[in-house]
């Protein structure tokens, strides 16, 4: 039976039989050689760090800023949802946000919905809005 030994993966360990309680030497050379490598290849990809960057943020831009607006827009919802709730456990508060809320109601419906005049020119001034918004 026939044993190949790579060369670059070979340690020597030098045993000696004769002397008995004697630890075995390790050669650490190819160690050595092995550490140097990889921290040659290490240092080779922190400099080239920036290039990849720019190349990856160039050719994923659009998606980049579309994860980081909805990111940025659910930690908006959240601290506004927080807020309001500090807010509205202020005993007075939520009274008052009622109230303006009920009266605000009230005014829109007294000035327009009771009548037909006010009820189409909400539609229409809606209707310019949604031409704005979407186009025509």
């Amino acid at each position: 039976m026939e044993q190949q030994y790579d060369q670059t993966d070979s340690v020597t360990v030098n045993v000696s039989p004769d002397t008995s309680g004697s630890l075995t030497k390790i050669s650490t050379d190819s160690t050595n050689e092995q550490w140097q490598d990889v921290s040659a290849k290490v240092s080779d990809f922190i400099a080239d760090l920036p290039a990849y960057l720019s190349d990856f943020f160039g050719e994923y831009k659009r998606p980049i800023i579309t994860i980081g607006m909805i990111i940025a827009s659910l930690i908006a919802v959240k601290l506004l949802l927080a807020v309001l709730g500090a807010i509205n456990d202020l005993p007075l508060f939520s009274s008052v946000f009622e109230l303006v809320g009920m009266g605000y109601s009230a005014w829109f419906i007294w000035r327009y919905l009771l009548k037909a005049s006010t009820r189409e020119q909400l539609a229409s001034e809606f209707g310019t809005l949604k031409e704005q918004v979407l186009g025509k």
